[in-house]
């Protein structure tokens, strides 16, 4: 008798993680033919520099962060799976400078394909990370659908003076950022069975590595903006910081932290289909370092590559740059690093 087949949730979804995203430039086009209305005084922060999370002003000394975040398999086991969606999706109230409070699941299975014992893992993977956070998940909505989704909507607290958006940086700030990058190289390479153990190890280290500095770098003055790096790369999210606060981005493409194995993939030609909507949505504002083709290749895989529950990136003073440095070590986050300051003129990227 055949042993039963196993089941790679890899192979049940056309793409993976924050690389499911719609391409930003058709997001834009989405939200223009959509706009919001009759907004309160008490939103502090909606979707007009497209931030991590809206918040809701409460009292003079506390507002509601409130997010969502979901997405269809980047691993093949079950319980990673609901670690990383839970990771990523309470990410959003961390970069906002919130603490989280609870959370809602968002669940859409293709229960003629998953076994119910598969989809039960998922969900303890998901509050797992809950569990750590020390939050519950309060409930939820499930749906069947074609491929597997998992999320949380997480809602947490923060004092209106704390709230950081994306849209606050100020030329002369460094740029700090807390995560490698590489997940979707990474996450691609596993799907064509080309990932290393030690490879996967590292991307799940980083991917379910709670960005819990977010709520005391809110709190250090000299931080004037966070956000967190997901399915629009790097270059993505920061263009979007340099948009809404009218400055430019200068990046040192070799300080940036990379996982190893994510250089070698690249340069292997293994890429995410995300990585280049991304660069097609917005790359006519990104300006290359000068060099080869590869090189350059690389810069702009890397740039655009899409991350799940990546990392924070924090505009600061350069005198707050060593305690953003500190509080990032204290969380246990060793790859974070100086990446690049903003100065004044367009809104671009120039990596050198």
């Amino acid at each position: 008798m055949n042993a039963p087949r196993t089941i790679r949730l890899t192979e049940l979804s056309h793409g993976g993680g924050c690389g499911c995203k719609i391409a930003p430039a058709v997001l834009t086009e989405i939200l223009a033919a959509a706009p919001i209305r009759g907004l309160p005084a008490e939103l502090l922060v909606g979707n007009e520099t497209a931030d991590d999370a809206a918040v809701y002003r409460l009292s003079d000394s506390q507002a509601l962060v409130a997010t969502t975040d979901f997405f269809t398999p980047i691993v093949d086991d079950p319980f990673d799976f609901g670690r990383i969606a839970a990771t990523n999706a309470i990410s959003d109230v961390y970069a906002m400078g919130g603490r989280p409070i609870f959370a809602l699941a968002i669940v859409g299975m293709p229960l003629d394909k998953l076994p119910l014992e598969v989809i039960g893992r998922i969900l303890e993977g998901g509050e797992s990370v809950c569990a750590e956070v020390g939050i519950p998940i309060a409930g939820g909505h499930s749906i069947d659908t074609l491929e597997p989704i998992y999320g949380l909507a997480a809602l947490g607290l923060v004092h209106p003076d704390h709230v950081k958006r994306n849209s606050s940086a100020r030329a002369g700030d460094v740029l700090v950022l807390g995560k490698p990058l590489g997940v979707g190289v990474l996450s691609a390479a596993l799907k064509k069975g080309r990932l290393s153990a030690a490879g996967y190890a590292a991307m799940l280290a980083a991917t379910t590595k709670l960005n819990t500095p977010g709520e005391a770098l809110a709190r250090l003055p000299g931080v004037h903006a966070m956000t967190d790096v997901t399915g629009f790369g790097l270059a993505g999210h920061l263009l979007e910081m340099c948009r809404g606060s009218r400055v430019r981005a200068e990046v040192r493409f070799d300080a940036l932290p990379v996982f190893p194995e994510a250089v070698e993939r690249a340069r292997d030609g293994v890429k995410t289909g995300a990585s280049e909507r991304n660069w097609k949505g917005y790359g006519a504002e990104v300006e290359l370092a000068p060099g080869a083709p590869a090189a350059r290749e690389l810069q702009q895989v890397l740039l655009t590559d899409p991350q799940t529950s990546g990392g924070l990136l924090v505009a600061c003073s350069p005198e707050s740059e060593s305690a953003v440095l500190a509080e990032f070590a204290r969380g246990g986050f060793a790859d974070a690093r100086a990446i690049g300051r903003l100065a004044a003129g367009e809104p671009r990227v120039v990596v050198r």
